[in-house]
């Protein structure tokens, strides 16, 4: 009976946690501050199509009444401030499996309780442009703002890339750049922040127009955003994504193509290499990669243009394989009609 109870109260306890939880640094303007990130799990994305986001597969197992949602995600929340001292850290970044501002997926009770908790810190929290409604917003900034912070929200928005097309057919966003650009000026007038998510190399693109569509969506984006993260992008299990990769259809880009983007872009932005240095993740060949990975999160940090200068210049041997790929791979025609 007690080893039944035990086992119990520990499937009980994994349900609760959310899907991860970490303690980081990040550059926010000119300092490296302390920062909590949070991945809820939740009831999931009212969207649930983009073809290489696997967090659909992380949905909660809970039912969809509104009691269930709030009492689990309450109870994800208590697991982290839990492990977490509130005095530790002056971040907090926020993502769900869909979009915190979502008030189907996070109840305006648990907002609330979530702003409560983290009252006097900067908010970084994921959503889709559709959900930035200004009372939500307002009533938000208003019960976190305790003076500490000019702007004490930025709303982060997965904008993946400026380019229209690109974002139908290679992502599969369900929303315009215009969508965005309107986006920006609800959050503003709410007395918040924007922060923009620009994927490097979604599906179907080569090298060369990968690297060329993110220099331009960086250029389109900085009058709109306040921060920009390029994100390269990853292969997740059970994605649309890891389909064409698996049939060698795909590769993720390398990080030569990385480096190229941050030694040319006019601003410095952050750039959060998950996976970097393995297959499913912006790889070179192997040798090089762990220096180059660890620099490009150095950078982030220090926004050292040199650095990243250095890191171009290095020699070894898949450079001009990389070159080579730039100059000679052809794009990825796809069928213009049924």
């Amino acid at each position: 009976m007690i080893k039944l109870t035990t086992m119990v109260l520990m499937i009980s306890e994994l349900h609760e946690k959310p899907i991860a939880y970490w303690r980081g640094k990040e550059r926010f303007e000119d300092s490296i501050i302390e920062c909590l990130t949070i991945i809820f799990r939740t009831s999931g994305c009212s969207w649930n199509r983009c073809l290489m986001c696997g967090y659909r597969h992380e949905r909660s197992p809970f039912g969809e009444s509104k009691d269930s949602k709030e009492r689990h995600l309450l109870s994800q929340l208590a697991w982290v401030l839990d492990r977490y001292k509130n005095d530790n850290y002056q971040m907090v970044k926020i993502f769900t499996s869909g979009s915190f501002f979502d008030p189907e997926e996070i109840p305006p009770s648990v907002l609330e309780k979530v702003a409560l908790e983290f009252q006097g810190k900067l908010i970084i929290a994921e959503t889709r442009p559709e959900f930035i409604i200004e009372d939500t917003i307002t009533y938000f900034v208003k019960t976190i703002d305790n003076g500490t912070w000019k702007t004490p929200l930025y709303c982060a928005i997965g904008l993946e890339t400026s380019d229209d097309k690109i974002r139908d057919k290679s992502i599969k966003k369900g929303f315009l750049f215009s969508d965005f650009v309107d986006a920006c000026a609800r959050t503003r007038s709410c007395g918040a922040g924007i922060k923009a998510y620009l994927l490097m190399k979604p599906l179907f693109l080569t090298e060369r127009e990968a690297i060329n569509d993110m220099k331009s969506s960086i250029k389109d984006v900085l009058s709109y955003t306040d921060l920009i993260s390029m994100n390269p992008c990853t292969v997740q299990s059970k994605t649309d994504l890891e389909y064409y990769w698996k049939q060698g259809a795909y590769r993720p880009p390398y990080l030569w193509s990385i480096l190229e983007v941050l030694r040319k872009i006019p601003v410095p932005i952050t750039c959060d290499s998950i996976g970097g240095g393995k297959k499913r993740g912006a790889h070179n060949c192997g040798k090089c990669d762990p220096v180059i990975v660890s620099g490009i999160h150095d950078y982030s940090l220090s926004a050292d243009r040199e650095l990243i200068a250095s890191l171009f210049e290095m020699e070894c041997s898949c450079k001009e394989e990389w070159n080579y790929v730039i100059d000679q791979e052809m794009p990825f025609c796809m069928p213009l009609t049924r």
